[in-house]
Order: C-alpha cells, then structure tokens, then sequence
C-alpha cells in the first residue's frame, strides 16, 4: 500500500498539526488585511465570510464522509487539505480573491471528520477516545505556537515573508499525505464499484436533527447544546479581530492571549474536568461551565480594557469543560446502539451554529455601528489616544453588544440544562439511520468527548 509504514494515529496527527499551523502564522496578517480590504464594514464581511464557510461545511461534511467510506480516506484527506489551504497564497495576490476563496473553501473545509474517519478505522473502541483526545491536542498545541510565530515574522520581515512559509508548509502537508500517509480503509471493506450505494439518507446534512424531537431529554440536551454553541462559534470568528481593531491590542498581544487561551483550555478539558466530573457530578459540571461562560461573555461585552479581556479569557478557559461533559453525559446516558445517533444530532447542531453564530455576530455588530474608521497601532505612542478616542465616539455603554446577547443566550440554555435529568436511558427511535450509523456514522458522530471539542478557533482562518 502507499505511504510510510502502517496506518495510525501520528499520521493523522502530523496532517492536522501542518494545516492549522500553516493558518495560525496567518492570524495577524489576516486580521490587517480584513480591515485593509473592507474597512467599512469589518466585522459584518467577517461575519459572512465565515457564516457562509461554515454552512457550507455543515451542508458538506456528511455527504464527503459518506463518500470517503467508498473511496478512501487518503483522497479525501489531500481533497480536505488542498481547499482548505488554497487560499492561503491569495492573501498578498489579491484579497479579494482570498476572502472569496476562504468562502467557497467550506465546501471541503472539513478535515476533522475525515481525520476523525482515519483514526476510527485503524483503532479499537477503547483506544478511541485516546486517540481522538491526541489530535484534539495536536490542534490546540498548534494555535498554541503558530500566532505568535507569525507576529514576531511579520513584525521583523514583513507579512509576505509569513504568507510564503504559510504556504510552503501547507505544500508540505499535501506532500506528506501524497507521500507518507496510508489509506487506513481496507479495500474489504468499501464496495465493489464505484458506482456505490451512497444514499440520499447518507449525504443528507440534516439526516440527525430530524430525530430531536423523538425523545424529550434529547431534546433538552440539543437545545442547551444550540443555545450555548451559536454565541461560542461567532465568539471564535470574530474575537481576536475584536481584541485587535477595538481593544487596540498589539499583533503580539494577540497572539500571546491566543497561547494563554489555549493551554488553559487544554488544562480545564484535562485535569479540572476530571476532578469536576468525579466531585460534583455529570449535570453539576455541565451547568458550572455554562455559569462559567455567561460570565465570561457578559465580562466581553461590558470591558472597556484590556487587563479584563485577559481576565474574561481565563474564564473562556474554564467555559470549555461544558460540551466534553455534555458529550460524557450522553454517552453514559445512552444504549450502546443510540451512540451515533445521539452524538450525531449534537454534532451536527454545533455544525449548524459554525454557520449561523459567525453571521449572527456580524450582524449584530453591524447593527449596534461597531467599526474603526483607522487601524489602531497599540505598538505606536498615538495608539492608546485613538482607541481612546473611538470609545469616546461610541455613545454606547456596552463595548461588544454581540457578546452580551451571547451571555443571555446562554442564560436560557443555563435554565434548559436544570430540567436535564442526571441519570437515564435515551430512547431514539432512529431504525434505518442507526444502521448507517453503525457503519458509516464516524465521519461525522464524533464518540467521545476528548475529540468533541474542538478548542479554539476550530476550522476559521483565525
């Protein structure tokens, strides 16, 4: 077979490691040339910019799982790659072309379900969580280094010298899937001719959220999930362009806060969550991290400085213990044949917010005028006087008005999860669509809370 040595777990690791590391170089010089290219409206292109990208994704995923289980997982896994990065070259060409690219490329911007797919093939159900757990970190462990790397690049030799490494190394990537990487499918195992049995059933995106509402503790947990993802997903998209155009935050500044975010993440989701889970329990963890993010987004909206930005970010960390212990809790909660189904409607509702929170954000943001006329240079000695004078501009008591409606989105998803019971058996009627699961789910029903959560800025050019 082609590539080095057998299937396993570090080749998926080393693409996902390559990809998102080659974005993270990108963050700050993403973020000047988003304001450069549409300073009239920044946050509201961003936010369609990602809104489109992630519906797509969330409309594209299954029906690319379904046919990387006929054709392989190795194809897909360089298609994935391919169009995720293409746009990265386009930066210094022609922006607009970038941010058209960026858009488009959610059709195929999904390389977590097919590196998610790679892993459950080659290992068994008891390493799974492992293993998926391993390239959740990987990604974190990426964003953790890689911005601030750019930064420092950019601010030494320029932001073309950043785009070019970003580049290379995702030629790089695509190289060591063509080379090194082998397919982990068994041709056993896929079928016969190419002409396959891929089903409306398989390809339909919205196949899991129809059953929601067959059962009523389904449905408290995918509301509560709905309704405290959407504020986190347009969170992710625009943050760090918040930190940088209206808390005048440095390209440093950023990328270190990015750093901090992310090993507290790793943290939370590691070592705190386990004390939680054992100490308190399943639900008491579950509405802990909720409080835990309706604080963090009430401090965003109402700061006005950057010392409570560090401050509500150390908070963020400790919210991200909320959608492992929601997927814990299903998973104990369900029968051994309801796994894929319930674990798919839940990650197929947090696709669907991927698309509508980075809109919805934009939107409000829009709506409440919040824009820069000028980029700020904290690094400069006029940079403080011209975010001083913006705030002074804005007749507003409330900095980030997105972030606010965020905290009370997820106040109601708060008073959801009170009505969740601690223990019982989910009953989902899913006849047909639980068979595909079983078989064909993996692409796209993730099993276990360590790859659940994807930390960060998960599958945004930021």
């Amino acid at each position: 077979p082609q590539g080095i040595g057998s299937p396993s777990v570090y080749h998926a690791v080393i693409v996902i490691f390559l990809e998102f590391f080659a974005w993270g170089l990108l963050t700050a010089p993403t973020l000047v040339v988003l304001h450069e290219t549409f300073p009239k409206h920044t946050f509201l292109m961003n936010g369609l910019i990602q809104g489109v990208k992630g519906l797509l994704s969330f409309l594209s995923a299954p029906l690319i799982g379904a046919l990387s289980d006929v054709w392989g997982r190795k194809s897909f896994l360089l298609l994935t790659v391919f169009f995720t990065c293409a746009p990265i070259p386009l930066m210094k060409i022609s922006p607009w072309w970038y941010f058209a690219v960026i858009s488009v490329s959610g059709v195929f911007a999904v390389t977590f379900s097919v590196v998610f797919a790679y892993v459950a093939d080659i290992t068994q159900e008891h390493e799974r969580s492992m293993a998926y757990g391993l390239v959740s970190a990987t990604f974190a462990a990426s964003l953790v280094t890689s911005p601030a790397i750019g930064a420092y690049l950019g601010r030494v030799y320029g932001d073309s010298l950043v785009v070019v490494l970003a580049t290379a190394i995702a030629l790089l990537d695509i190289c060591f899937i063509l080379v090194a990487v082998p397919e982990s499918l068994p041709e056993k195992m896929r079928p016969a001719s190419w002409g396959a049995p891929i089903s409306w059933e398989q390809a339909d995106p919205f196949a899991s959220l129809k059953k929601v509402g067959q059962d009523s503790i389904v449905l408290l947990i995918c509301i509560t999930v709905f309704l405290s993802y959407l504020p986190e997903a347009g969170q992710y998209s625009s943050f760090f362009l918040y930190l940088r155009q209206i808390m005048g935050f440095s390209s440093e500044s950023v990328a270190a806060f990015i750093a901090v975010l992310g090993i507290l993440s790793i943290i939370a989701q590691t070592i705190v969550l386990s004390l939680l889970m054992r100490s308190i329990g399943n639900k008491n963890t579950i509405l802990l991290g909720l409080g835990f993010q309706i604080l963090q987004l009430a401090w965003y909206g109402f700061g006005s400085e950057p010392w409570m930005m560090w401050a509500a970010g150390a908070v963020a960390a400790m919210s991200s213990i909320t959608f492992p212990a929601v997927s814990a809790l299903v998973s104990r909660t369900a029968d051994a044949d309801q796994q894929g189904v319930v674990q798919g409607m839940i990650t197929g509702i947090r696709g669907l917010c991927n698309g509508l929170g980075p809109a919805l954000y934009g939107f409000i943001f829009y709506i409440f005028h919040v824009e820069l006329n000028e980029l700020p240079m904290p690094e400069s000695p006029s940079g403080g006087s011209v975010v001083a004078q913006y705030r002074l501009q804005q007749n507003s008591i409330i900095p980030g008005p997105p972030f606010l409606f965020g905290a009370c989105s997820v106040l109601l998803a708060l008073l959801v999860a009170l009505f969740i019971p601690e223990h019982t058996n989910l009953n989902v009627r899913s006849s047909n669509w639980k068979k595909h699961c079983g078989s064909h789910g993996h692409p796209h029903s993730p099993q276990a809370p360590g790859e659940a959560k994807e930390p960060l800025l998960q599958d945004t050019n930021v």
